[in-house]
């Protein structure tokens, strides 16, 4: 497998002189893999792996059997310090068709998707993530969020390639002014892996929003003319693809004005990419608190050791968590499986927040549900389990309209001077409200 230039990852842009590049050049392909057309045995995480998971002797949790199998087959030869390493993770993404139809056995939509390259999205994984996905079921949920299709290339009704509207809102340059006392800082536009469903397809992995201080500093100077921002939410592309030290400079400059109160970052390296939550990271986003961190966990599959670990470092550090999690058809789409992953994530020590109903973005027809399966998976949540665990269901309102909360309808009718509620069981009570 090909290496990864230091011109396409940001990574290595930043540490080249600290870490050099990956001594292996091509990714190894060992004698003992099967032929492809041989059924392959289904690597879906087993239910004999511990979560939450155990501390051997002190040590770091293991990973699942999933991921040591996947090493042992693909990657023989990398150390543990090289895998986990993130900078190495980042450089030996798996970025083209040569690449993954060595791990994975191709569906045709899959395969002439990658063919032709993506309609708008690149396509990038890193071994850790992919060490999760299923080499022969492209039915699986968390392949389905990562491999391209042919779907992708087909615009349904009401599509459209900036469906939030950001782009009018955009202040400077990556800066989204929309509501009034907060506004989104676009830092850069990588991220380790692609999701298929972005909302930001239109812009990231593309080159147009680099982290140069001349952009931020237009940015900062924006805000500090803006005495009614509080809130600044640091998202991309993803903001801990850049280093320590930037990352560091950005919290530090925002920090310095006087009427931001406090900082969020949005995320989604705890799941894709965990070795990025280092020790050396938390002990400097400890600094720059109030700051808190919105996650992107959407199936419980992605909760493995790797992640609770990186979640744990984060919580330790103080910094409160919430995920945000898009609701995706046959991926997530069911009351058992939501519930299992709001489980998990309190178990990691991260809150519920957003369950965002998906954004028509250009090509993602195939991934929206109706509405009404958002409202009964919250339905079959609220009363199920503990009210931490309810995410609150949104629709980001095509055109800039903003977010819009959605629940089922408990309040079922009036009579007299009594409102009439439906509980979880579908009883009804009555509540004094006299008009």
């Amino acid at each position: 497998m090909a290496s990864i230039d230091a011109e396409a990852c940001p990574y290595c842009q930043v540490d080249v002189e600290e870490e050099p590049p990956s001594t292996t050049g091509q990714f190894p392909v060992p004698h003992t893999l099967a032929p492809l057309s041989r059924p392959a045995r289904p690597r879906a995480i087993a239910d004999a792996d511990v979560f939450p998971p155990r501390l051997i002797s002190g040590r770091s949790p293991r990973s699942t059997f999933q991921t040591r199998a996947f090493r042992k087959t693909f990657y023989p030869e990398v150390a543990d310090p090289q895998w986990n390493d993130w900078r190495w993770q980042a450089r030996n993404r798996l970025r083209t068709l040569a690449q993954l139809e060595q791990v994975l056995v191709l569906s045709e939509a899959e395969r002439s998707a990658l063919a032709q390259g993506p309609a708008t999205l690149p396509v990038s994984i890193t071994p850790y993530y992919m060490s999760l996905v299923s080499r022969d079921d492209h039915n699986q949920p968390l392949r389905k969020t990562v491999i391209p299709t042919s779907a992708e290339f087909h615009q349904g009704i009401g599509e459209a390639d900036d469906p939030l509207g950001e782009d009018g809102d955009t202040a400077v340059p990556g800066l989204v002014h929309r509501y009034p006392d907060r506004v989104l800082l676009l830092v850069t536009d990588f991220c380790s892996s692609y999701c298929r469903y972005c909302t930001r397809s239109r812009m990231v992995g593309h080159g147009g929003v680099a982290p140069s201080e001349a952009r931020l500093e237009r940015a900062f100077d924006y805000i500090r003319r803006t005495p009614a921002i509080r809130d600044v939410l640091i998202s991309g592309g993803d903001p801990l693809a850049l280093s320590d030290e930037r990352l560091d400079w950005i919290l530090s400059q925002l920090r310095q004005i006087p009427h931001v109160e406090f900082l969020r970052i949005g995320s989604k390296m705890p799941a894709v990419l965990p070795q990025r939550i280092t020790p050396q990271l938390c002990r400097m986003l400890r600094k720059h608190h109030p700051l808190w961190m919105s996650l992107h966990f959407l199936h419980p599959d992605e909760c493995t050791p790797e992640s609770y670990q990186a979640c744990t470092r984060l919580a330790d550090a103080g910094i409160p968590l919430g995920s945000q999690t898009v609701l995706l058809q046959g991926v997530n789409d069911d009351v058992e499986t939501m519930k299992r992953l709001v489980h998990r994530l309190l178990v990691m020590r991260v809150r519920p927040y957003y369950l965002y109903q998906c954004d028509p973005i250009r090509g993602s027809s195939h991934f929206r549900t109706p509405v009404s399966k958002g409202l009964e998976i919250i339905q079959g949540l609220r009363g199920h389990t503990t009210g931490y665990a309810v995410p609150n269901y949104v629709i980001d309102a095509p055109g800039g309209g903003g977010k819009i909360p959605l629940q089922p309808n408990y309040v079922v009718g009036r009579e007299g001077g009594d409102l009439l509620l439906e509980n979880y069981r579908g009883d009804i009570y009555r509540y004094p409200d006299p008009v």
